[in-house]
Order: structure tokens, then C-alpha cells, then sequence
């Protein structure tokens, strides 16, 4: 996917260099559903925000002028439903990779109750639709407390009731030694964690497939971000940011696909009784319309990650939901401290209201 034009933007009577993304992640490093919908929003309004690279500390101008499409991520979307319509207005479209995950009784989140969660991800589907929310049960922690089968009991406990809510569950095996800040944070809150092997990646794969099946859910399974290939449970490796989805929830936006390189095609009419013949990979849309995938993975992303490009306009240290097993915040105390920054000047350019 080609990179981002840019486009020159007036502030405080300066013309500025700006990105200018049709494709928004909000965002990998951060919350932005659950704590800032509203500084969003309101920067959606005002048409850009700042961004803060990690790496070397350089900011940068994003602006919204041409967005069309926002993948949000998030633990407690609740507070974007009073502000979807502000995308409908815009001929925005989106959808949410929603982590309901249940650490209820481990207390490895800070989120709402189990229940208020499920909820909410009922009355987004209302208003999005069903492809529109996928599950992530992300990551898969294994503890002192937490085996295999109580994962599985968990699991089975949300997809009874998330059963025809939506299309799709993701996970990730909680990968602890890759993230050194992530072993230090557990370690510090005194988390007795341990690693996956194969043996159990293949268990729970095998009879998470199997209850997918048995309990009728039939949910698309997919790991995010994963060395193994568990294939063979039906079980594949997802797009987080998956040009597929996009093209199926804005198939009509014709500036979009162009900028995708897909094509719309109309169904043909059969020749004889019986349905029309499509060409393979063919992926049926409404009225009668299909495409073939051009979805192409970020070069930019991890080995294993399979997302397409987007802008991601969050970042890392600002989320104050203080999960146990958190890799984007260094340490609690510097989340909090940047979450009071915030609040002391919500509708900044930047998220950390610097």
C-alpha cells in the first residue's frame, strides 16, 4: 500500500505540513475509545491532530481531510456510542476490535464488570452491525491461577452470549518474553505468569475449535500476531486492520477503493438455471456486486502481523486501564501521569495535552 500523500494545513495562520490518512487506527498504543472519544472527536471536528513518534520523539501533523475509514480498539468502547453519528454524518465508516477478555476474578484489568462489557458490545452491533465487532480475547494469560481449561471455560462462558453478535474471534497467546517491560510490570506486581508451549498452543486450539463447532457459534477463529500455524484447527492468522473487512463495510465508497485498488464488479447474470459463475476469491457484496482481495500486508508491521497500512494516531504510556500484562505503558505511575496531563487540557492537539 502506498504511503500517506501529505497536504498543507493552516494553524495559527501557518501553513504546515500534515499526513493525510484515509486509513486511521485508534489505536494500537492506547485507549482511545474508553478515555478519549472526546478529544477524537473533537479533533476529528477540527480536522487533525499531533502526533508524538515514539522512537524519536519527533511530532507530526495528521490530518482527517481525507479519512475514510477508522478501525477503533478497544476494552471499554461504551463512550463512542453517543459519537458515531458524527461518522455517519461524515460518511465515515468503521469498525472495533473490541478486547472482552475475562480476568474478572484475576484482577489483571481495571475495566467494567464482565456483564456492562457484553452489553455494550450488543448495542454496538445494533448501530454498526454484526461483521462490524470482532471479539478478541487478547492475550491468553497463563498463571499460577489461570490453566488451559479455565481459559476454555471462559471463553465458552463469553461466545454463549456473544453467539450471532458477531463474525469473528481473535487471540493471542500471551508471549511474555518478547516484551521486557511486560515481564518487569508482572514481575514488580508480583504475577506469577507462565510461558506457552506448543503442546498447550495445539490443546487449546484443538478443543477451541471443537467448542466452536459443538456450541454452533461458528465464528471465524484467527490468532493475532503468531509464529504457529494452527491451520489445521481451522484456525487462521487475522488482519487487524484487514482490507477485506474495510472493502465489505465500504464497498460503495468508490474514493476508498480506488485508494485500495479494488474493483467492484457486478454479478453476472447466469447463463442457464442455477447461480451465476464468479471468479475464485470472489467475495460477495450486497446488490448483487463482489470483489477480489488486494489486501496487502504492512511491511512496517511484526513478521507475523498480517494488517494492512493505517495511520496510527495514539500513543504509547497514556492508558490508564493499568492491565498487569500491558505493553504499551512503561510503567502505571507514567500512564496516570500522562491520563492527568490530559484531563488538565482535554481537547489538545496532542493526546497527552503537551
Amino acid at each position: 500500500m502506498a504511503t500517506w500523500q501529505h497536504t498543507d494545513i493552516i494553524i495559527n495562520g501557518q501553513f504546515v505540513k500534515a499526513q493525510t490518512p484515509l486509513i486511521v487506527s485508534a489505536s494500537r498504543s492506547t485507549d482511545i475509545p474508553a478515555f478519549y472519544a472526546d478529544w477524537f472527536f473533537h479533533r476529528i471536528q477540527e480536522g487533525y491532530s499531533v502526533w508524538t513518534n515514539p522512537f524519536n520523539g519527533v511530532r507530526s501533523y495528521v490530518s482527517y481531510e481525507k479519512t475514510r475509514f477508522i478501525v477503533f480498539w478497544s476494552k471499554n468502547p461504551r463512550p463512542l456510542l453517543p459519537y458515531l453519528h458524527i461518522l455517519k454524518e461524515r460518511n465515515i465508516k468503521c469498525y472495533v476490535q473490541y478486547t472482552l477478555n475475562d480476568y474478572e476474578k484475576e484482577k489483571l484489568e481495571k475495566v467494567p464488570s464482565l456483564a456492562e462489557r457484553i452489553e455494550t458490545f450488543k448495542r454496538l452491533v445494533e448501530q454498526l452491525g454484526k461483521g462490524a465487532v470482532i471479539w478478541r480475547f487478547d492475550p491468553m494469560m497463563l498463571t499460577d491461577a489461570i490453566s488451559v481449561n479455565d481459559l476454555l471455560w471462559k471463553v465458552q462462558n463469553i461466545g454463549d452470549q456473544l453467539k450471532d453478535y458477531t463474525e469473528k474471534l481473535v487471540f493471542s497467546y500471551a508471549d511474555i518474553a518478547m516484551y521486557r517491560k511486560v515481564k518487569h510490570n508482572l514481575k514488580v506486581s508480583g504475577i506469577s505468569y507462565h510461558e506457552w508451549d506448543t503442546e498447550q498452543m495445539e490443546e487449546f486450539a484443538d478443543k477451541l475449535s471443537t467448542m466452536n463447532r459443538e456450541r454452533g457459534w461458528n465464528f471465524q477463529l484467527a490468532t493475532c500476531g503468531e509464529k504457529i500455524d494452527i491451520s489445521k484447527y481451522g484456525i487462521q492468522h487475522n488482519r487487524c486492520i484487514d482490507g477485506d473487512l474495510i472493502t465489505r463495510l465500504a464497498w460503495n465508497d468508490k474514493e476508498l477503493m480506488d485508494f485500495m485498488k479494488v474493483k467492484i464488479e457486478n454479478v453476472p447474470e447466469p447463463m442457464f438455471f442455477g447461480e451465476p459463475e464468479l471468479p475464485n476469491g470472489a467475495i460477495l457484496l450486497p446488490h448483487r456486486h463482489y470483489f477480489i482481495s488486494k489486501h496487502k500486508k504492512d511491511q512496517g508491521q511484526r513478521p507475523f502481523c498480517e494488517c494492512m497500512a493505517s495511520k496510527d494516531i495514539g500513543e504509547y504510556n497514556t492508558c490508564p486501564h493499568l492491565c498487569e500484562y500491558c505493553y504499551a505503558n512503561t510503567t502505571k505511575q507514567l500512564a496516570l501521569q500522562n491520563w492527568k496531563q490530559h484531563q488538565e487540557n482535554r481537547f489538545a492537539e496532542t493526546i497527552t495535552g503537551r
